[in-house]
């Protein structure tokens, strides 16, 4: 019987541009851990599920099928997953050096928490790392892309949210921080992140998630400022936007 690997990494995507073969390749380059690599493609249809397939030999798993979006994506790979933990990669984004990974691991056997968060750096300067104490109410806490959870979480508290469009990893983050899963920061640099993703999208319906998901943990008088703040946020991505625009 072979020995399951210390980690797995899932990449959902579907339609992806032309920085995928760059994040998986910033996984098999890893140096000191060969992590169990899973991709879920949902039935691209722009080449990329031709590609992965000249690729299945350098992957652990292999789905290319229509899905119910990226949340569906990620728990057909949770379910393919043999890892003690896991680590959640966009399709855009890129691990940050072929030690990354190895540094990780060294961190988590070192802690008892359920989920071990580095940082995520954004390709527009903004880096985001969770707080050694972290306010659920706010926003979500942890960015998936830096972000290790022990397998065995999925199984004692549920998956993904797949009726979530955005925000699922909010609610999921919220149901562990409910039933006291501890979340540890570790001092990695973990993913460089492209800024194309869908909670990064700045559309309403990530802030009305954001907001609903909240009131299922929250009463709802706690929530009155922060669902303000939400809105407030969402407005002032729409007027930078509106004045950023090229005028022609």
């Amino acid at each position: 019987m072979s020995t399951p690997p210390p980690l797995s990494v899932i990449v959902a995507c579907k339609n992806p541009g032309p920085r995928l073969p760059a994040a998986l390749a910033s996984v098999w380059e890893q140096r000191w851990v060969e992590p169990e690599l899973i991709v879920i493609d949902g039935g691209s249809t722009n080449g990329t599920r031709e590609w992965l397939e000249t690729q299945r030999a350098r992957l652990a798993t292999l789905v290319s099928e229509p899905d119910g979006g990226v949340y569906d994506a990620m728990n057909k790979g949770i379910a393919a997953a043999q890892g003690e933990w896991v680590l959640f990669l966009g399709a855009d984004d890129r691990l940050l050096g072929e030690m990354v990974l190895s540094e990780a691991l060294n961190w988590m056997k070192r802690t008892e928490a359920g989920v071990a968060a580095g940082e995520a750096a954004y390709d527009d300067g903004r880096i985001y790392k969770l707080r050694s104490r972290v306010n659920p109410l706010a926003r979500n806490f942890v960015h998936h892309q830096a972000a290790f959870y022990r397998r065995s979480l999925f199984a004692e508290n549920g998956g993904f949210d797949a009726s979530l469009a955005i925000m699922a990893d909010y609610d999921f983050n919220l149901r562990l921080w409910k039933n006291r899963v501890r979340f540890k920061p570790i001092p990695l640099r973990i993913a460089a992140c492209g800024v194309r993703g869908m909670s990064d999208s700045g559309h309403w319906r990530g802030y009305r998630e954001e907001i609903a998901v909240r009131h299922r943990y929250f009463p709802a008088p706690r929530c009155l400022l922060w669902d303000a703040l939400s809105i407030t946020r969402f407005l002032r991505k729409r007027v930078w936007r509106a004045l950023s625009r090229p005028r022609g």
